[in-house]
């Protein structure tokens, strides 16, 4: 008898149905059972026969001593994971007739099973959701685990089982076996979003340094900081997340989906509250960092995807993992072609790094002498490559605190308070841009926008040219000054750029001065 089930298998970060064909001959005698497993399935699913046998025999169900044919179409789309075990083994069971057929061919099914017939979450639960609702289907059966992240799909029956033997009783009529989520993912959402551990007024002094964070939260432009050990660079870039503008429920939902697939959701968990914020050690591969791998996984810079990627020491990355970055922070995606593969991850985030000054660590620093020379300090900026620098718009010096300063017991202002401010100049911004798609930000502007809306007036360029000869510049640095000029310019609500808002600006580019470690 031949038997159909419906599931999907995720390509990149998206879904594609998968049926899974079941047929059953009887052998004579006594041949042994031989179960061929067809349409391009990877080692996973091919030791999928070995869970399937063990849990039908924990459940009370003896593996039918048959020839059975199991195809995964279509059969050009490899298949990988675990989560086919569950629709494989029901389509077994249903083939010979254990339970009716009928209702089958409404639901969308995965999961992994144990060897005891209990159900283990998997991943890509989300979009695989978005599939089903999408292809019309009534219901979508996956592991007790997976229900939360899968119920954020509205108009579409999720449910939860924990083991194999529900799904049968299910499928058999018993419709207690089984109930519908009854939780509202998205009323949750909307209550956690403005929830954060972390806020800047635990960052004493630094004023300037918060300055920074703030222009670039407002305007989405890039940031590294460059000073001594101790100084707080770290302290302050994890709470940079605290200070942007909260995530919308098609980011969240887009950036779920990215954390679904690479099973970095934990249990109980629905749509992501907060911006992603990621910190890979700088001995992450190349791989590891933009997606890829033998199993095909969504990267680093994927995974902060609508949030923020924060290298600690930029330096100590190799040179090979700095240099894939610059294509995904200019395309805000990255292509990953393979022989056997090419998939398209999303990788829309804000980019912020730190380093030390020099190889001691001390060049600049007020009481402690730098041991370096300067052909040293040189060697050491020059790990980061023009063409990655080019795409970081601010560029801020961090000092060491005095004891004054650091005994002060009185609070820094607030990420909340700073945030009204962000959310202020990025609706100015969504405004300004809202007729040129895929622009949402200032970091984000074209040439043909920059002149339109951050051309400083005659007598300002004049002054702009001469700072830029005075300080000798390098040519990159121009365009970045005119983008962070007109970020904070939105934050005081200015329509113009004006000359105050170009001397900060231009305060920001420290490492493009050709003077900078003599």
């Amino acid at each position: 008898m031949l038997a159909k089930i419906y599931t999907a298998a995720i390509d990149g970060i998206l879904a594609i149905p998968v049926t899974i064909e079941v047929n059953v001959v009887p052998v004579r005698g006594e041949a042994p059972t031989h179960t061929t497993i067809v349409g391009l399935p990877d080692n996973s699913v091919k030791e999928s026969q070995s869970r399937i046998m063990a849990a039908l025999g924990n459940i009370g169900i003896m593996f039918p001593k048959e020839e059975i044919t199991i195809n995964l179409a279509p059969g050009d789309i490899r298949k990988e994971g675990t989560g086919f075990d569950l629709p494989m083994a029901l389509g077994i069971l249903m083939a010979n007739r254990l339970f009716p057929d009928e209702q089958t061919a409404r639901y969308m099914i995965l999961g992994e099973l144990s060897l005891d017939g209990s159900l283990r979450p998997v991943r890509g639960a989300l979009p695989i959701a978005i599939k089903a609702r999408e292809l019309g289907y009534d219901g979508l059966i996956v592991p007790q685990q997976n229900v939360y992240e899968a119920a954020v799909v509205n108009r579409l029956k999720v449910y939860g089982a924990t083991s194999i033997t529900q799904v049968v009783d299910f499928f058999n009529g018993n419709t207690e076996a089984l109930r519908p989520t009854e939780i509202d993912t998205r009323a949750e959402f909307f209550a956690h979003a403005n929830t954060f551990e972390l806020d800047f007024a635990d960052v004493k002094g630094q004023e300037n340094v918060k300055r920074a964070f703030e222009i670039a939260a407002a305007g989405g432009h890039n940031l590294i900081m460059v000073g001594p050990p101790g100084a707080g660079k770290s302290m302050m870039a994890k709470r940079l997340p605290s200070i942007l503008p909260p995530l919308s429920l098609s980011e969240s939902l887009e950036t779920t989906q990215i954390h679904s697939v690479a099973g970095q959701l934990k249990g109980g968990t629905g749509l992501i509250t907060e911006r992603p914020f990621r910190s890979p050690h700088h001995t992450v591969s190349q791989v590891a960092l933009v997606g890829g791998g033998t199993n095909p996984m969504p990267g680093e810079i994927s995974l902060a995807h609508n949030g923020v990627l924060f290298l600690d020491e930029l330096p100590e990355f190799s040179r090979a993992s700095l240099e894939v970055l610059r294509q995904p922070l200019e395309d805000r995606k990255i292509t990953v072609t393979r022989s056997k593969y090419s998939l398209e991850y999303p990788c829309n985030f804000m980019f912020v790094a730190s380093m030390n000054p020099c190889p001691c660590g001390y060049y600049n620093h007020p009481t402690k002498p730098c041991q370096c020379t300067p052909g040293q300090i040189h060697k050491y900026l020059n790990k980061i490559s023009g063409p990655l620098l080019d795409r970081i718009d601010i560029q801020i010096e961090i000092t060491p605190l005095s004891f004054s300063e650091l005994s002060r017991t009185q609070p820094g202002e607030s990420s909340a308070t700073i945030r009204e401010r962000v959310i202020r100049a990025r609706q100015i911004q969504e405004e300004r841009y809202r007729e040129h798609p895929g622009i949402h930000c200032n970091a984000q502007m074209t040439p043909a926008l920059m002149r339109q809306y951050a051309t400083p007036a005659p007598e300002d360029m004049s002054m702009l040219r001469e700072v830029i000869n005075r300080l000798q510049l390098s040519a990159r640095a121009y365009d970045r000054i005119l983008r962070l000029a007109r970020t904070i310019a939105d934050l005081e609500g200015a329509p113009d750029i004006q000359t105050h808002h170009l001397a900060e600006a231009v305060g920001y580019r420290n490492l493009d001065r050709e003077t900078w470690g003599e």
